[in-house]
């Protein structure tokens, strides 16, 4: 597929997000990163402009050791490697990359294999079910390996992960908020829940 890549060379340090203090994260930076609703519903309430997805590229590899650990994967396992970004008024503002195992495309997830441009959050947080751990996070560098070539920044950036769980399947997702993320200001309480559009519970992820 146009636009693939190898493994990057380098991962983000990637921290739980209960030991940055809060001069480390600062309260407009924490409400975006910590909170557990749908980022997709909460770009296209923004204001920012017209949500969109762009896929970047679609892979079979084998996740990275931090990836495979947060999914407890064999460790030479497959895993289906999507990369995206979330765009307003086509402009890119959040880099994610979603990491699928294969044991996890079967049953009610089988059919994330043949998102397209489509949203993954629209899909999961339709799932009553839905588990989520807590949040990682990381500061990437400008010139960070992690993002593709043609999203190199150009000042310090935050990221996050997070472990999915439909059914006793798992499913890895990472967002890195780009410098063109300009929504920071919405402040809103951290973990709120939206009736009827999210239903998450989180747990802590073993370190």
């Amino acid at each position: 597929m146009p636009g693939n890549r190898g493994q990057y060379q380098q991962e983000p340090n990637w921290r739980p997000w209960r030991r940055y203090s809060a001069t480390e994260l600062p309260a407009t930076q924490r409400s975006w990163l910590l909170d557990n609703s749908s980022l997709t519903a909460r770009l296209i309430g923004s204001g920012g402009g017209e949500f969109s997805v762009r896929r970047l590229s679609q892979r079979w590899q084998v996740p990275t050791a931090s990836e495979r650990r947060l999914l407890s994967a064999p460790d030479r396992e497959l895993g289906l490697v999507r990369e995206v970004t979330l765009q307003l008024n086509n402009i890119p503002v959040v880099f994610a990359r979603s990491v699928f195992p294969n044991a996890s495309l079967v049953g009610p997830l089988r059919h994330l294999r043949g998102l397209q441009n489509r949203s993954l959050g629209s899909i999961l947080f339709q799932h009553p079910g839905l588990r989520r751990s807590e949040f990682e996070l990381a500061l990437l560098q400008p010139g960070s390996s992690y993002l593709p070539e043609q999203l190199n920044q150009t000042t310090p950036i935050w990221a996050r992960r997070s472990r999915f769980e439909i059914c006793g399947k798992a499913v890895l997702v990472s967002e890195v908020f780009l410098d063109t993320f300009q929504p920071w200001a919405g402040v809103l309480p951290v973990h709120r829940s939206q009736r009827g559009k999210v239903s998450t519970a989180f747990r802590r992820t073993t370190q």
